[in-house]
């Protein structure tokens, strides 16, 4: 999310004996500026965010938002959890898609999706591996290949991560999807991902994530005719 800051100049005549004012006014400056930087850090609400596109939320899947903060790109990360995607029971296990809403035009490639996948599931594994030292950790081995685009698509990938989990091995397969929005500067990159082969009835529900998606659902809203406007606003005072 950009922003913007706002700087009002102006002039003021300080005296050659007295450079207090000059100090004061400095130190002013100086903490409005630290209270700024302070509030550009605050904690991302991703469940009360309201984003710019639609991805549809099925009846029981639930949702995680956050922000992606790396070193050649940005933007939000909006995931969509199948209800059985942690429960190594279910044939939903692992399964799940999620979205990488990023600031620019992103160049991707099957190396660049590949190193970044690598790098996302090789983080989750760190944040959960509480006493498990580092360098006891088994790495997590990525693979991608770009495919014929899809309808829509950019660029369409195809691969698989294998990793520890739960304390056994599993492989994830991935289909990867890219769009742009050129009006919005935005890269939209979509993950669908479980270990189910493909096949399976769940990619059908993965799939449909994206089939739906709208990149620019705002856009889309119908606007009120002239006529239609008036109406409403007299029926609201009229309640």
């Amino acid at each position: 999310m950009p922003i913007y800051l706002r700087l009002h100049l102006w002039t003021q005549t300080f005296s050659f004996f007295n450079p207090m004012k000059l100090v004061i006014t400095f130190l002013v400056c100086l903490t409005s500026l630290t209270a700024l930087g302070q509030n550009t850090n605050a904690a991302f609400d991703g469940a009360h965010w309201n984003a710019p596109y639609k991805l549809a939320i099925p009846f029981g899947w639930t949702i995680e938002r956050s922000v992606i903060q790396k070193e050649s790109f940005k933007g939000i990360e909006d995931i969509r959890y199948t209800p059985g995607w942690g429960n190594a029971s279910s044939e939903q296990y692992w399964s799940y898609g999620f979205l990488w809403y990023l600031d620019g035009a992103i160049t991707t490639s099957g190396e660049w999706i590949e190193k970044n996948l690598t790098s996302y599931y090789t983080g989750l594994l760190k944040k959960n591996a509480h006493n498990t030292p580092v360098k006891k950790l088994q790495p997590v081995n990525t693979w991608i290949t770009e495919l014929a685009s899809e309808s829509g698509d950019i660029k369409t990938y195809f691969g698989s991560i294998a990793m520890p989990a739960d304390q056994k091995q599993i492989t994830l397969n991935c289909i990867v999807h890219v769009k742009s929005s050129p009006d919005q500067n935005k890269t939209f990159v979509f993950f669908e991902v479980s270990p189910q082969f493909l096949n399976d009835k769940i990619w059908k529900s993965l799939d449909q994530l994206w089939l739906n998606f709208d990149i620019a659902a705002s856009s889309h809203k119908p606007k009120l005719t002239m006529n239609a406007y008036f109406h409403s606003e007299s029926a609201a005072g009229g309640q």
